[in-house]
């Protein structure tokens, strides 16, 4: 039997240039990239000696990209319940300065399978805590996406402006600037592959204007240009990071990262929630690209990214879930709805519709990480990360929209998902991994880093 994989009967929505939709269609898929994709069937030749699977009461999308995230948080959900992003993360930063290889290849497998399982076949992990002595926390979780089978975009992140030198986040969590060039180094040289079917590239991700120095901001860009990598970080979540920066920089956080030569197409930025109508325009301009995390920023109470403004303007704008300590849940798919709903609430009924919500999941997702001309839309010779929904249950039928029924209707789990080719879910279920065990491993290290948590605040 050859490697050719035919998927067919079910609705599409290509997500392409030209807005390609099929009420019932075929994918052809050979080895890791799509072949074919139209309306009706494959021809009799394309379909013998292939395996066939019956898409009927499905629609087919490519997979989901995620744009921002922090995988070690799986650890620490449901803690600072009612706390603004400031207060969040000072009651946790001590607790993130415990985690070590073990928590951090617990979390980011739950973090992936659940990204996975939500039709995600394409995540970035921003991860910044690097606590001495406690092993390679980046290793580790590149590991775990092998282990899962996600294309994974994990950044090297950095934290050098502690609480003694006026930033945010305690002394024992920030690292010195020569460490985290160093380090950012290596990640490059040890994990980046630049092919095009690439499973792995590295970007370079200083933290936030409240927790790394002007000089870090500029050196880690400065590096990033030289081995043409990508540049990501925090920027515009509250009104709380927007006084730090006019009373440390005398600048608004985009004035800052302008002065600093951080606007550009190789940049793309998380939250962007503050930002005004000539900042819009500028990341129009320079085409720089926001991660848009609608469940984070409303559960920490931030408000809701110009997404509508942003896109009209111009600039990539991919979806993200950020860390499941802002975001318990963790699944991308929700995010769709999210982003639909929450840009309805501030714009009307016209600020969002179904499809533009999928294309942030999608091809925006793809432009922010520079992947775009090899996934984030379904047509020949892009790499077959494609996610099959069952659009025919209780929840979906009748809703005559295949897109609106995915974007519009109660959030669902993949039923399939192929990542490069390969099924990663099937029935929806992971196929890669036990479910099962991911979840025990994850609850024991859960207890283990809380028990740590709690002998510290104890002074033990």
């Amino acid at each position: 039997m050859s490697d050719r994989v035919v998927i067919e009967n079910c609705a599409i929505a290509a997500v392409d240039g030209s807005g390609n939709e099929y009420s019932s269609g075929h994918i052809v898929i050979e080895g890791n990239k799509i072949s074919a994709v139209g309306g009706g069937s494959a021809s009799e030749n394309v379909v013998r000696d292939a395996r066939r699977i019956d898409g009927s009461g499905h629609l087919a999308t490519p997979g989901l990209v995620n744009c921002h995230h922090h995988l070690y948080q799986w650890a620490t959900r449901g803690m600072a319940q009612n706390s603004t992003l400031f207060e969040w993360l000072v009651e946790l930063y001590p607790v993130w300065a415990m985690i070590d290889e073990d928590i951090e290849h617990a979390s980011a497998r739950a973090g992936l399978a659940a990204l996975a399982l939500s039709g995600c076949s394409t995540s970035m992990d921003h991860h910044y805590v690097f606590p001495k002595g406690v092993g390679d926390l980046l290793g580790v979780e590149i590991e775990a996406a092998k282990e899962i089978g996600v294309r994974f975009h994990p950044t090297r992140g950095s934290m050098d402006l502690g609480k003694s030198d006026g930033g945010l986040p305690p002394d024992s969590v920030v690292e010195s600037r020569d460490e985290i060039l160093a380090a950012s180094e290596e990640a490059i040289d040890g994990f980046h592959d630049a092919s095009p079917d690439s499973m792995l590239r590295i970007a370079l991700a200083p933290c936030s204007p409240f927790s790394v120095t002007k000089e870090l901001m500029v050196e880690s860009a400065e590096l990033a240009r030289k081995r043409n990598v990508r540049l990501h970080t925090h920027l515009a979540e509250t009104k709380d990071e927007e006084e730090f920066c006019l009373e440390e920089f005398g600048f608004r956080p985009v004035e800052y990262l302008e002065d600093l030569g951080w606007l550009g197409e190789d940049v793309w930025l998380a939250h962007c929630v503050h930002l005004d109508e000539n900042e819009v325009r500028q990341f129009g301009e320079t085409r720089t690209g926001v991660a848009h995390c609608p469940s984070s920023n409303a559960r920490l109470g931030a408000g809701v990214a110009p997404v509508a403004a942003l896109v009209g303007a111009g600039a990539p704008v991919g979806l993200g879930v950020d860390g499941a300590a802002s975001n318990e849940g963790g699944e991308l798919s929700v995010e769709l709805r999210q982003a639909l709903l929450m840009a309805r609430a501030i714009g009307g009924p016209r600020a969002m519709g179904a499809r533009r919500a999928l294309e942030l999941a999608t091809i925006h997702g793809a432009r922010c990480l520079g992947r775009e001309a090899e996934i984030g839309s379904l047509e020949p010779g892009k790499l077959a990360d494609i996610a099959l929904w069952k659009i025919d249950g209780i929840g979906h039928a009748g809703i005559e929209d295949p897109v609106a029924a995915l974007v519009f209707g109660p959030p669902r789990q993949a039923e399939k998902l192929f990542v490069n080719g390969e099924a990663v879910i099937e029935g929806g279920e992971l196929r890669t991994a036990d479910e099962r065990e991911i979840a025990r491993e994850m609850e024991k290290a859960s207890k283990r880093l809380a028990s740590k948590a709690q002998k510290l605040k104890a002074g033990g």
